[in-house]
C-alpha cells in the first residue's frame, strides 16, 4: 500500500470510520439530527465479504478461496433499497426500515445503518452489510412423518451480484418427482418491480407460475400493482393414519390482477386498499388407472372482483436468539387488521353466485426481551346458496419467555374450526404439520388444534465458523376432528415428547435452519413406530 494510491486511501478511511462508529456509537445524537433538520450527505457502503479474514479464526485457505470466488453484491443493488437519498432529511424511522429491507434479502446475512461524519448541516450514512455464499450445489435428504425427501440441483441467489435468483433442481418426495426451474428478479432493471418464473415438470403433471408485482415495500409507499398466472396439474392423495387412502386428479388455472393505493404513514399507522380480479378454475376427476379409492371434489369455477383493506402500525423491535441463533431478528409487535371481500357471479362466467371473504387481526403484547405474546385470529370462507361453505375460523398464539441470553421457553397454540370444507382443503395433522411423533398426515378432518411447548437452547458453539448450533426439548399435543373422507377412526388427542438439535447456517444464502429431532409418540394406533426421526429444513427454530 502506498500513500499515493487513492483506492488504498479510501479503504483506510472506511476502516477508520467503521472503527470510530463501533468504538463510540453515541457520538451523534440521532434525535437531535431530526430536530435540527439535518440532511443526508453521502451514503457510504462498507461491504464485508463472506468470511472476515482479519479474524485469525477465519483467515484460512478455504475461507480466503471462498471470498475470492464469491462475487460481491453490487453497490447499486444495496443503495436502491435504502429509503433515504442524499439531500433527504435524516429520519431514524426510515433508517430502521431500510435496515429491515436489507436484512430481508437472502444474499445478505446482516445489515446496519448509522449516521457518521456530521458537518455543515449534513450527515453521512454508513451502511454495513455482510454477503453470504449464494452459489450452492444441492444434494440433500430430509425425513419427516416417516417419509423421505431428496433434492439435487444447483442454485444461485445473487446472480452476478445483482440480487437475482436462478436454480435448477430435482426433488423426490412422497407425492411426486419434480424437475424445477426458477428465476426471480426482485429489482427489474433497477426498479421496485419484481418478477418470478417457476416451471415444474412433475411425475403426475406440471406446474407453471409467472408473477410480477410492485409491492408496498415501505410504510410510505403510495401504490402497488401485481399479477400472477398459475397452471397446475397434479394428483392429490388423501391419507388415513399415515397411509394412502384415496386420490383424485386436480387441474387448476388461477389468474390474479390487483392494484393498491395508500396515503403512506400517517402518525404511527398505515392504511392500504386494493381492488382486483381473480379467475380460479378448479377441475377434479378420478385418477386414470388409479390404484386407490376414488374421492372426487366438486368442480369450482370462481371469477370475481374483490376489494381488500389493511391497517397496520409502525411497531418493530430488533432482537436475537428467539427464532434464529445469533442473528438479528425483526419482530412485528404492532396491531394489524386485514380484510377482503369478493363477489362471485354467474354473469361473469362463474359456476355459482357467492361472496368470498377473509379477515385477520393480529397484535403483539409484552416485551420480546422478557415475555411476549404474538396473537392472530382469522376467518375465511364463502357464502353461497344461503349458507357457509369452506368456512374456517382460527387463532395462532406464540409465547416467548426469555430465561437468559442462552435459554428460552417457547409455546404456540394453533386452532382452526372448519364448516363444509372443500375436500381439497381438509385439515391434516402429523409429522409434517407439527405433531412430530407421528407419521405424515396421520389425522384428517375439518377442525384441528395443536399445542407445542419447547425449551430452546442457544449455545455458543460455532463449528468451522459455518453454522451455529442450538438444541430443544419439546412436547406436542394435538387432535383433528370433524368430517373426514377416508373413514379413518378417531384417535382422540395425541401427544409426543422429544429432543432435537438445530443447525443455523451463517455463510449460506440458504436461510432455513436444519432440524434433527427424535420424537416419541405417547398415543396412536399400534402400527406407528415407537421412535420417529425427523431431519428437515424450516424457516426458524
Amino acid at each position: 500500500m502506498t500513500a499515493g494510491n487513492p483506492v488504498s486511501l479510501v479503504a483506510l478511511w472506511l476502516v477508520l470510520l467503521a472503527f470510530a462508529v463501533s468504538a463510540d456509537p453515541e457520538v451523534i445524537d440521532e434525535a437531535q439530527l431530526e430536530a435540527d433538520g439535518v440532511r443526508i450527505g453521502e451514503i457510504v457502503l462498507l461491504k464485508h465479504d463472506v468470511f472476515d479474514t482479519s479474524d485469525p479464526r477465519e483467515d484460512k485457505a478455504p475461507y480466503r478461496l471462498a471470498n475470492k470466488l464469491h462475487m460481491d453484491t453490487r453497490d447499486d443493488v444495496i443503495t436502491r433499497q435504502i429509503l433515504l437519498k442524499p439531500g433527504d432529511l435524516y429520519s431514524r424511522r426510515l433508517v430502521d426500515e431500510s435496515e429491515r429491507i436489507l436484512r430481508g434479502r437472502r444474499y445478505l446475512y446482516d445489515a446496519s445503518i448509522v449516521p457518521v461524519n456530521l458537518r455543515d448541516g449534513r450527515v453521512d450514512l454508513l451502511v454495513t452489510t455482510r454477503d453470504v455464499w449464494t452459489l450452492k450445489p444441492s444434494l440433500s435428504v430430509s425425513r419427516k412423518g416417516g417419509e423421505n425427501k431428496s433434492n439435487t440441483g444447483l442454485e444461485e441467489r445473487n446472480l452476478l451480484g445483482r440480487g437475482q435468483e436462478l436454480s435448477l433442481s430435482r426433488t423426490d418426495d412422497v407425492d411426486r418427482e419434480s424437475n424445477i426451474f426458477l428465476f426471480r428478479d426482485p429489482h427489474i432493471r433497477g426498479s421496485r418491480m419484481s418478477a418470478t418464473v417457476r416451471l415444474e415438470d412433475n411425475s403426475d403433471g406440471h406446474s407453471y407460475r409467472v408473477s410480477a408485482s410492485r409491492p408496498f415495500y415501505s410504510f410510505d409507499t403510495t401504490w402497488s400493482a401485481g399479477f400472477s398466472l398459475l397452471d397446475d396439474e397434479r394428483i392429490t392423495t388423501l391419507y388415513s393414519l399415515g397411509d394412502e387412502a384415496a386420490e383424485y386428479q386436480h387441474d387448476r388455472s388461477l389468474y390474479q390482477l390487483s392494484w393498491g393505493w395508500s396515503a403512506g404513514l400517517v402518525e404511527d399507522s398505515v392504511r392500504r386498499y386494493w381492488v382486483g380480479l381473480v379467475h380460479d378454475d378448479n377441475e377434479f376427476s378420478a385418477v386414470p388407472d388409479g390404484t386407490l379409492a376414488v374421492v372426487v371434489p366438486e368442480d369450482r369455477k370462481l371469477i370475481f372482483p374483490f376489494v381488500a383493506f389493511e391497517w397496520l402500525q409502525d411497531d418493530y423491535v430488533t432482537t436475537r436468539n428467539k427464532d434464529q441463533i445469533g442473528r438479528t431478528e425483526d419482530f412485528y409487535m404492532g396491531a394489524r387488521l386485514t380484510g377482503s371481500l369478493g363477489v362471485v357471479a354467474d354473469a361473469l362466467g362463474s359456476d355459482r353466485d357467492a361472496l368470498i371473504y377473509s379477515a385477520t387481526l393480529g397484535r403483539g403484547f409484552g416485551s420480546i426481551e422478557s415475555r411476549a405474546l404474538l396473537a392472530t385470529i382469522w376467518a375465511s370462507g364463502r357464502q353461497e346458496s344461503g349458507t357457509s361453505a369452506n368456512a374456517l375460523v382460527g387463532l395462532n398464539m406464540r409465547y416467548y419467555w426469555q430465561l437468559s441470553d442462552r435459554r428460552m421457553v417457547f409455546a404456540t397454540v394453533e386452532a382452526s374450526r372448519g364448516h363444509r370444507l372443500d375436500i381439497d382443503n381438509v385439515m391434516e395433522l402429523g409429522g409434517d404439520t407439527g405433531l412430530r411423533g407421528y407419521p405424515l398426515r396421520y389425522q384428517t378432518g375439518e377442525s384441528r388444534a395443536l399445542l407445542t411447548l419447547e425449551q430452546r437452547f442457544f449455545w455458543d458453539w460455532y463449528p468451522w465458523r459455518l453454522f451455529r448450533v442450538g438444541g430443544a426439548m419439546f412436547a406436542d399435543v394435538g387432535r383433528v376432528w370433524g368430517t373426514n373422507y377416508t373413514g379413518e377412526p378417531d384417535q382422540g388427542t395425541l401427544k409426543d415428547v422429544g429432543i432435537g438439535l438445530r443447525f443455523a447456517p451463517t455463510r449460506s444464502g440458504h436461510r432455513k435452519m436444519v432440524h434433527l429431532d427424535i420424537a416419541f409418540p405417547l398415543d396412536g394406533d399400534g402400527s406407528i413406530d415407537d421412535v420417529q426421526i425427523l431431519l428437515e429444513s424450516r424457516s426458524g427454530f
